[in-house]
């Protein structure tokens, strides 16, 4: 396959449409499937609506909807005329919504069934809001051609290319060099955990680039198929899960609604995906839930598990085996990314044999900077830089080498929108972008991160504690389900969220009166804060325990707001 020559995502879909038309691009789990060349001609068709709507490129189009057919086609549709997407993840609230669409000054809006009767409300007579199930303009129950064309099936593609060459054939000369590589592509919106939503602008090389340099990670055919679970508003579903596929031209399947238990393991048995991205949370829940009470059913299993490493190992390649089949029995790589994953989770899975990868990556930088496959892989790493990205630590500890994680390359973004002090604060003036994360590299030029700067306590003798490694030991117990650690008034201090099925298990909570719970859960808590104690540094013993009533509130990759909690503490 040839190289692209411009790194443009219209040049990308058109080279793949060129190189793979009768291979399907897109599916869901209702049948519907297309092919590339059927990808193309919607994409295009929609362009020539936008421009008839008076759409032009450098406007501003959001795109918020749960993941289906439709969304790569608009966000195809928007980029390859020189307009910039605007993807909103569908789980932010109403209120946060409406304000990125008014911040972004957004000329048009794609959003699914849902969100359509608040958008309608909130928008000027100016604004194009168009229902991505059927491409419906809405406006008083108005009705268009476009879903006519969008219906044609496999038997009207002669029909529909011949539409789609002529709704765009009199404007190819003038747009021959839109878009431009530099030019901007999206502007994504982050609600990260510090509660600081930033509109982070990527060009099309920023986002291409980034793709194209996963090869040395993983490289896809079109014999692969992948699964969907997280959003396609964030950028790590984005680049990694729909741009790089596309552009090898494998399939991705989108489950159509959300991923519940039920839902995804039909899905799995369904699709047998060869390829799948994640958050940790996903893999740690199934291994908390699933797989590791396999291994303390009873006395004896649980003594030979803890004791004996050659039969914890074997266990482990038999739950492996387990696992694969689960996911559909094809599986051959397994992207993990967006949150730290445990270390137990991630110790399991080595001798599990089980084909995960893992990734460092944000927003600003597309989102990848560093990763490994399942042939490279080092314990608690997140592997080396990207081909073409260069990474450094910023003046490094001089006994631990751990400093800030500072990029440059083709896949940092131009900035933050209408934020010109914020994005000072994180470039420089030579290129690189300053994470706010904490890592150290070792000989061979492999990440490991240490935890978030903003985040870091420092000890009674100016020690570093990073509170995400405290969590991790306290995500291990089966009865904690999510952890949280912080500094309150000089003292570590844990807060955590309880299961209660486990606890009833062991101690029959459901039987007791609620004081004689409460009694039961304090004498746990206790328990869990020695053993905590003896496995970290002195300087990050816990001093207490508390009870999280209810889950944290979490980011869409499933990171705790630890702001939320954090401050409400000191308060």
């Amino acid at each position: 396959m040839e190289p692209l020559q411009k790194y443009t995502l219209k040049d990308l879909l058109e080279r793949s449409a060129k190189n793979f038309p009768l291979t399907p691009a897109l599916a869901n789990l209702k049948g519907e499937k297309i092919t590339y060349a059927i990808f193309y001609n919607r994409v295009q068709t929609v362009v020539r609506f936008l421009q008839n709507q008076g759409i032009a490129p450098g406007d501003k189009v959001a795109l918020v909807s749960e993941n289906m057919i439709n969304w790569p086609i608009a966000y195809f549709a928007v980029t390859s005329m020189g307009a910039v997407v605007v993807p909103i993840l569908p789980d932010f609230h109403i209120n946060e919504i409406k304000h990125i669409i008014r911040h972004a000054e957004c000329k048009a809006v794609f959003c699914s069934g849902r969100f359509v009767d608040e958008i309608v409300e909130m928008k000027p007579r100016e604004l194009l809001v168009i229902r991505l199930e059927d491409f419906k303009q809405v406006e008083q129950g108005k009705k268009d051609i476009l879903q006519d064309i969008l219906d044609w099936g496999e038997e009207g593609l002669d029909k529909m290319k011949k539409t789609a060459q002529e709704l765009v054939g009199k404007k190819k000369s003038q747009q021959a060099n839109i878009p431009d590589e530099h030019d901007l592509a999206a502007i994504i919106y982050t609600s990260g955990t510090t509660g600081n939503s930033k509109g982070v602008m990527l060009t099309h090389r920023n986002i291409v680039f980034d793709a194209v340099s996963t090869k040395k990670i993983i490289t896809l055919t079109p014999e692969d198929r992948l699964l969907s679970i997280l959003p396609l508003a964030h950028t790590y579903e984005c680049t990694i899960g729909l741009v790089t596929p596309l552009m090898y031209g494998a399939c991705i399947y989108y489950l159509d609604r959300p991923p519940t238990p039920m839902i995804l393991v039909s899905a799995l048995a369904k699709v047998r995906p060869t390829v799948m991205l994640s958050v940790p949370l996903v893999i740690e829940k199934i291994f908390k839930k699933r797989i590791q009470p396999e291994f303390h059913k009873n006395k004896f299993i649980e003594l030979l598990y803890t004791r004996i490493p050659v039969i914890r190992k074997r266990l482990h390649k038999l739950a492996g085996k387990k696992l694969r089949k689960t996911f559909g029995g094809r599986l051959r790589f397994f992207g993990i990314g967006g949150a730290p994953l445990s270390p137990e989770v991630e110790a399991f899975l080595i001798e599990a044999d089980f084909p995960y990868a893992i990734g460092y990556g944000l927003t600003e930088t597309s989102p990848l900077v560093a990763g490994m496959g399942p042939q490279m892989r080092k314990f608690r790493s997140t592997g080396p830089a990207l081909d073409g990205v260069e990474i450094k630590i910023h003046e490094p500890n001089p006994e631990t080498g751990e400093g800030e994680i500072w990029v440059r390359g083709d896949n940092v973004m131009l900035g933050y929108y209408k934020d010109p002090d914020r994005t000072r604060e994180v470039l420089t003036e030579d290129g690189w972008f300053k994470t706010g994360d904490l890592a150290y590299m070792d000989e061979d030029g492999y990440l490991f991160i240490k935890g978030r700067s903003k985040n870091v306590i420092v000890g009674p003798s100016g020690e570093n504690i990073y509170p995400e490694q405290i969590e991790a030991v306290l995500n291990e117990f089966d009865c904690v389900l999510e952890a949280l650690v912080y500094e309150n008034q000089g003292k570590l201090v844990a807060k955590v969220y309880l299961d209660y099925d486990v606890l009833d298990e062991r101690f029959h909570v459901k039987k007791l009166t609620e004081k004689e719970v409460r009694e039961k859960v304090a004498a746990r808590l206790e328990e869990i804060r020695q053993q905590v104690n003896q496995r970290v540094s002195s300087f990050s013993r816990l001093q207490k325990i508390v009870e999280q009533t209810k889950p944290f509130e979490r980011t869409p990759t499933q990171k705790i707001k630890r702001f939320l909690y954090v401050n409400e503490a000191l308060e």
